[in-house]
């Protein structure tokens, strides 16, 4: 994953006027031939000699056909093209017209953001609060964490010497070397689950696929997939199969689109050295692979085809792209569908992911909408149409829409180096910040959901273990504060204050016991008073006193959630005077829930 450039995103919303309603009707425009019409799937496209490839690429307003030039060529990095010269606007360089009729599916969604607006984030969503998730691909095999599929090619990298250490050059050894030493042969997914739900999970996510390009299902337009290669089984399916049986709902997150940018890289050669200028194995196609392992398998549809730097999705790719996606709700219905994306992703393919998600689910689910869709830097007047996600991030008031923040306990991929750190936790996220993290993020009208890296056995380390221990623990005690709340009048109070935005959620670790978070019953009457540690004095919560601003009303009684000893309390006007049961002494100490009941 990677920090978006939220600034560009809203200056481009501006000069095209499109988020709303762009992508609906055409005007006459002349466009080179062969642009956006789609006349041949990826598969072809990727098996044609270099030469023959007709890329689609800007210049002075214009969007004209260009070549790869092998003297010139220079990897891309995350893939941020401008808005396209063209009707209908644009997006990640696609058009939002579709070439393609009827990919939306049949009900009342279309694929424009005007239409999609008319989405509810269901009750269901808004009840469970907590999941986990499971960022598995052959990208853990090395256990030396993230986006290890696009460094190992970068010539100097901690993660290029990583692979030379172990592996060997990647023009000997490359990706696609690694995704059959993913075998998950201790993989236990029912146990994991069972922990993951004894842990306070009401939902658990599975990765569906990341910028490496591999299908983890028995994907039907992704030859690279888990079910021909590594593990050799559906891990979807078997994940989604675990998960319901044990009542949770379930999710899969969907990275693909960004492979045409990402992946890069393992086209380009060591530039010194003594394999300087031997092509990385992103040079290979299919009919090299004779008598090698992986002999009916072309590379080029892992990797993406080699293009030149500002290059626009091939329409081919596009459809892939979609084709995938909607095979992965079709095969496996999931509740949730989260994109890595800002907006929905490729134009037009995008677009129509999201309006099909929404009909199919009506179709499915009685005429509601019962399935929730993430992306990422959502503008406000887009807050409705999805459940805006903020990567390792948190918001700095109540949201008006539901919302979700996640992170991981570590990097999104496993790596060893962080289990291997001294103390309890390693250098991994500690319960108490996981558990602060998820009120915060509750307290303001959001979900929380929190990466739990796999070993490329089907794993987990002690050292996770014993976070998901630590979560538990306050979790058995405390969870009503959390399932089935709402936000109340504010969401808290106290001298620390937490960053918001994308990535500043670590800013959670200055949270302490002055700090109190809050959330109320769907009946609204009963508040949840979060104290952010263990008090050693008499709290006092002002946002509850009889003459507060909040106007809460007459207190009736109030409780310790996971205990039955008596609280001392009194409300005066500055506030509800509390003191803890001499005698409490919680498993763990990172929250205490005082449970606040109303007249």
């Amino acid at each position: 994953m990677q920090r978006r450039d939220f600034c560009k995103l809203v200056t481009m919303a501006a000069a095209y006027g499109a988020l709303p309603g762009y992508g609906q009707g055409r005007k006459h425009f002349e466009l080179p031939s062969g642009f956006n019409e789609y006349t041949e799937d990826y598969a072809h496209f990727c098996a044609l000699r270099r030469e023959e490839r007709t890329f689609y690429a800007p210049s002075s307003n214009k969007i004209v056909p260009v070549k790869l030039d092998n003297a010139t060529w220079k990897a891309t990095a995350w893939g941020s093209p401008e808005a396209l010269p063209i009707p209908g606007g644009s997006w990640d360089g696609v058009p939002m017209d579709s070439p393609i009729d009827g990919l939306a599916g049949t009900g009342p969604y279309k694929p424009v953001w005007d239409s999609l607006l008319q989405y509810e984030a269901p009750e269901w969503y808004r009840d469970a609060k907590f999941g986990i998730w499971a960022h598995w691909s052959p990208q853990c095999v090395p256990e030396a964490g993230d986006w290890y599929a696009r460094n190992m090619y970068i010539e100097g990298s901690t993660q290029y010497k990583y692979h030379l250490e172990h592996y060997g050059p990647p023009s000997r050894f490359g990706y696609k070397d690694l995704c059959p030493q993913w075998t998950l042969l201790d993989w236990a997914p029912d146990d994991l689950i069972a922990r993951y739900k004894k842990a306070g999970a009401r939902i658990f996510i599975a990765l569906a696929n990341h910028h490496d390009g591999f299908d983890t299902w028995s994907s039907k337009h992704q030859p690279w997939n888990s079910t021909a290669i590594g593990p050799h089984r559906d891990v979807i399916g078997t994940w989604a199969a675990a998960a319901r049986r044990q009542g949770l709902r379930f999710g899969v997150t969907v990275h693909q689109a960004r492979n045409w940018w990402w992946f890069q890289p393992s086209h380009g050669a060591d530039v010194s050295g003594q394999r300087a200028g031997v092509p990385y194995d992103g040079d290979l196609v299919a009919a090299q692979g004779r008598d090698e392992w992986w002999q009916g398998l072309d590379p080029q549809i892992l990797y993406g085809v080699k293009h030149p730097l500002d290059a626009l999705p091939d329409v081919s790719y596009v459809k892939n792209f979609y084709d995938r996606t909607r095979d992965l709700i079709d095969q496996h219905n999931p509740d949730l569908l989260y994109f890595d994306n800002s907006l929905l992703p490729l134009g037009w393919a995008g677009m129509n992911i999201g309006a099909y998600f929404y009909n199919n689910s009506m179709r499915l689910d009685g005429g509601k909408v019962q399935s929730v869709l993430n992306i990422k830097n959502v503008p406000d007047n887009l807050a409705r149409a999805v459940v805006a996600d903020y990567e390792r991030g948190i918001t700095s008031q109540i949201m008006q829409y539901p919302w979700q923040s996640e992170t991981c306990i570590g990097g999104w991929h496993y790596d060893r180096a962080l289990y291997d750190k001294p103390g309890e936790y390693g250098a991994y996220l500690p319960p108490r910040d996981v558990i602060h993290w998820m009120i915060d993020t509750v307290s303001k009208n959001g979900t929380f959901i929190l990466n739990i890296p796999g070993k490329p056995d089907g794993t987990i380390d002690s050292k996770e273990i014993a976070v998901l221990d630590g979560v538990t623990s306050w979790m058995e005690a405390n969870g009503e504060a959390i399932y089935e709340t709402r936000p109340w009048k504010i969401y808290g109070e106290g001298p620390n204050s937490v960053k918001a935005g994308s990535f500043q959620g670590q800013s959670v670790s200055k949270l302490g016991k002055k700090d109190i978070r809050f959330t109320r019953n769907k009946a609204n009457n009963v508040v949840y008073a979060v104290v952010l540690g263990l008090p050693t004095a008499p709290v006092v919560v002002k946002a509850m006193g009889s003459a507060a601003a909040t106007q809460p009303g007459r207190i009736a009684r109030v409780e310790v959630l996971g205990t039955n000893e008596r609280v001392r309390w009194k409300q005066h006007g500055d506030g509800l005077h509390l003191e803890l049961p001499k005698n409490y002494r919680p498993k763990v100490d990172y929250a205490v829930a005082f449970k606040v009941g109303l007249d």
